[in-house]
């Protein structure tokens, strides 16, 4: 499978979980700003949206948006349980927490990453607060976000907390968040991840 990536934007999640699975990843790094692939290729061409993550499938067969990828390689690859079973409320449960991220959450850090006025990123910050207020919440007393167990939504929820550090943010007001963010940093396909896309020291 073929990844078209940002390094550090939200294609960290599947980026992660196609490691957590053991794919073979043929990664392809995209400059957001121009469009235009590593080997000098349009990405318009391969995602119209113009946006990462982009997975090709096939050569014929590219799917696009965080959650339908995150979603896609999980159930194509059931035995690692990266998420619950369709059907069942647990999956209802992951399917609830994915879309806050990617509804509320993740755009909510649009404006510090766009040429934005100070009180439209101070406003930006209130509204990450308020975000991150709710999942230190949802995080009290668990180890993962779902059944106790790493799933594509701590992939995508550690992809997103991981802006803090760029912005200028710190997760000090949130243990549980901070502690979730430690303990997902130590995996070993996160770390791998990290590597590839250049994000460590």
């Amino acid at each position: 499978m073929k990844l078209y990536y940002s390094p550090g934007a939200c294609s960290l999640a599947p980026h992660i979980i196609m490691r957590e699975i053991g794919l073979d990843i043929e990664l392809v790094k995209v400059d957001l700003h121009t469009k235009i692939t590593e080997d000098g290729g349009d990405f318009f061409a391969v995602s119209p949206n113009g946006r990462v993550p982009a997975l090709q499938v096939t050569p014929q067969d590219t799917l696009t948006e965080s959650v339908a990828v995150l979603q896609y390689l999980s159930d194509q690859n059931p035995d690692k349980n990266l998420a619950p079973e369709n059907g069942t409320l647990a999956r209802a449960r992951l399917q609830e927490i994915l879309n806050f991220i990617t509804s509320d959450l993740h755009p909510a850090f649009g404006p510090l990453f766009s040429p934005s006025s100070d009180s439209d990123k101070q406003k930006a910050v209130e509204k990450i607060e308020l975000k991150f207020n709710y999942i230190n919440t949802f995080l009290a007393g668990k180890t993962f976000l779902i059944k106790e167990k790493f799933s594509i939504a701590d992939a995508y929820l550690y992809a997103i907390a991981s802006w803090t550090f760029p912005t200028g943010l710190s997760m000090d007001k949130w243990p549980n968040l901070a502690a979730f963010f430690g303990r997902v940093s130590e995996r070993s396909s996160v770390m791998a991840a990290m590597q590839a896309e250049g994000l460590t020291d």
